[in-house]
């Protein structure tokens, strides 16, 4: 990798986006930052600043740009600031970008994600929703922009490292996709008691350390409903094709089954710096600062089935991945829109743990909707959706 690639990290004071930084710091002269983007996290976005110096810093909010531009002045650096969807857009799309980390967590990543596609860009995928809301309307973005699309979710990119380099044989040599499952907290917890379950609780992933939002997805298995979604895009199989398996140890990040019944996984510690280092250099491998598996101090890796009564019982959601994927166009997009109101009213106690899965299901079957052809129909649609769930909530309290 000679040249010296041009970055815009979307999202860069989350955990996806700190843990970029951090593979970047390894490799200075090999990558220079074009813009950092945020949502309200002034100081942590100023010290960013501070450390590596982008052209442009965007936050999503008007009042926290305005600070942030009177501490970026202050403080005399050469850092240009903006606020606002529109902002976001075009530093996602800028000619001077080469590749784009899109770490925004979601449905508020969708419209930047489908600016880089749009313009070709590489675009490094950790925002999920985007493939989720975004499905076929996203992909022919990225098809007709003629983008590259490089996952960076730990399953997402251990299946694309364990698949043949030809997208096109995936369909006549794949038999199926293994995407793996830690179980998060609540894996041998009584379902019994998953009502009373604290958003402290809830956000103690065993393994991984992840922001809140998706700390509470993976508690429901939520995430790995939106990661099948997900997956069924990325790679361009049937939903029937597509498996979970719970592997405490995190250790086996996914697998491909071939057609002979051979099975190539992809192994490491968990650290999303793994994956991060794997899209920024791909097809080449860089450092990435994460630790490397001793196999002479692994516990036993052992693997649970998804189907038992306990589990389908402790994670109700994770079925909506194959209903969603089978009901109307759009359907993905309702889903993610009810979960993420879901999360928030759990997060702010306003709903029980266990009723997240409530809000996702009645929300579903309140909506029946036009297929979105679109981003402007996807983004009313996830309106509609949000305003649905909303609704739900208030009548669950």
């Amino acid at each position: 990798m000679n040249k010296q690639q041009c970055i815009t990290i979307l999202g860069s004071t989350g955990s996806i986006g700190m843990s970029t930084l951090d593979v970047l710091g390894r490799h200075p002269g090999q990558y220079r930052i074009h813009a950092l983007t945020a949502s309200s996290q002034v100081d942590l976005m100023l010290a960013q600043c501070a450390q590596f110096l982008p052209e442009v810093a965007v936050m999503a909010q008007e009042p926290a740009g305005k600070l942030l531009a009177q501490r970026v002045r202050a403080e005399g650096l050469p850092v240009q600031v903006r606020w606002g969807a529109a902002a976001l857009d075009e530093v996602a799309c800028a000619p001077a970008v080469d590749a784009v980390m899109a770490a925004i967590v979601g449905a508020a990543g969708l419209s930047p994600c489908m600016a880089a596609a749009r313009a070709g860009k590489r675009l490094m995928l950790a925002n999920k929703e985007a493939l989720v809301v975004g499905g076929e309307v996203f992909m022919r973005a990225v098809r007709e922009g003629g983008a590259l699309l490089l996952p960076i979710d730990s399953e997402h990119s251990a299946i694309f490292q364990s698949l043949p380099e030809d997208p096109s044989s995936w369909q006549r040599r794949v038999q199926k996709i293994i995407l793996t499952a830690s179980g998060g907290p609540f894996r041998t917890r009584d379902p019994r008691t998953l009502k009373d379950v604290t958003p402290e609780q809830a956000c103690a992933h065993p393994n991984w350390v992840m922001g809140r939002k998706i700390s509470v997805d993976s508690a429901t298995m939520m995430n790995k409903a939106l990661e099948v979604i997900e997956a069924r895009y990325l790679f361009g199989l049937s939903a029937q094709q597509l498996e979970v398996v719970i592997h405490p140890q995190s250790v086996i990040h996914s697998m491909v089954q071939f057609r002979d019944h051979s099975v190539v996984a992809q192994l490491g510690t968990p650290d999303m710096r793994v994956p991060i280092a794997y899209g920024l250099s791909w097809p080449e491998r860089i450092t990435s600062g994460a630790a490397a598996l001793d196999f002479h101090a692994l516990s036993a890796m052992t693997f649970e089935a998804m189907d038992t009564p306990e589990h389908l019982q402790r994670f109700p959601g994770l079925r909506l991945a194959w209903d969603t994927l089978k009901g109307p166009p759009g359907s993905c997009a309702v889903l993610n829109a009810a979960n993420e109101m879901a999360v928030a009213a759990f997060l702010e106690q306003r709903i029980r743990f266990d009723q997240i899965h409530s809000v996702n299901q009645q929300t579903l079957d309140s909506l029946v909707c036009a297929p979105p052809n679109g981003l402007d129909d996807l983004l009313d649609l996830d309106s509609l959706s949000r305003q649905k769930a909303k609704e739900i909530i208030v009548g669950l309290r």
